[in-house]
């Protein structure tokens, strides 16, 4: 039997994401395998069809994916005994995906949110869910981490937030881990201002903000420094080789959204 799920608004986005990735597992050729995406869109009571229509999303989320499982992969290979935080996780399987490479892997969403995820994923040590918002620093109470590296990973959110809310994130990162390096999805003012989610048109989710690039990301949170900035045209690349050649285009890589990493100043 079907469960019923009722979300609106921003946290219906993670079921979006996660039909996305479940679509794409299936398929033949597919660039990412996420088994339990699968297995969890066969639970849900959801009305799927809008999202099945909406190309630019899924193209967007599976690039994503490519582009950050690859990321995170990396860095745990690099950094033993990580500590990962994963800020909006909504119902993100990433953590299942890096089974064994860290040391403990942290779920942070809205409570509302954690409910439908407990719902579906009992997880245990090493996975640990927090119901709290990253704006509320007391997150941090629930999180074993003392002397250890810390990776924070936020995607798919801040383009839903406002710059007070970035910097209210940021500070609570920065005042509460001595090592850390944070993972950040961000997308341009222009994709901000021009582009609808059409999958969730009819909720109260609407993107609210953008940056153009690193530079402005580090003036905003200067506590922090950049280290790399990748674009999502490199996951496009795997799903449409023609992005190979328009990949090069200036204008193409300035509106795609970027992953970008940062640490803390002084870390070195």
């Amino acid at each position: 039997m079907k469960e019923k799920v009722n979300v609106t608004g921003v946290p219906e986005t993670m079921v979006q994401t996660l039909y996305a990735r479940a679509k794409e597992t299936k398929k033949q050729n597919a660039k990412i395998k996420d088994e339990i995406a699968v297995e969890l869109v066969e639970k849900l009571d959801y009305d799927f069809s809008i999202a099945d229509k909406d190309k630019a999303m899924n193209y967007g989320v599976i690039a994503r994916t490519i582009v950050l499982d690859r990321m995170v992969e990396q860095y745990l290979k690099k950094h033993e005994n990580t500590v990962v935080v994963n800020i909006a996780c909504g119902l993100d399987t990433r953590c299942y995906r890096m089974k064994g490479k860290y040391l403990r892997w942290y779920n942070v969403d809205l409570p509302e949110t954690m409910k439908i995820r407990s719902q579906f994923l009992t997880e245990t040590d090493p996975v640990y869910q927090i119901a709290k918002s990253a704006m509320d620093d007391s997150y941090i109470d629930d999180i074993d981490y003392h002397g250890k590296n810390i990776l924070v990973i936020i995607e798919g959110l801040t383009m839903y937030l406002y710059e007070k809310d970035i910097r209210k994130m940021f500070s609570i990162i920065d005042k509460s881990f001595q090592k850390v390096t944070v993972m950040v999805e961000t997308m341009s003012p222009f994709v901000v201002k021009h582009m609808k989610e059409k999958s969730i048109e009819g909720s109260n989710a609407k993107f609210t903000w953008g940056v153009k690039n690193r530079k402005e990301l580090q003036r905003i949170i200067p506590a922090f420094s950049v280290r790399q900035e990748v674009s999502l045209v490199e996951g496009m690349k795997e799903l449409m080789p023609v992005y190979c050649v328009i990949g090069k285009i200036p204008a193409v890589r300035n509106i795609s959204n970027k992953i970008i990493v940062l640490e803390k100043r002084g870390r070195y």
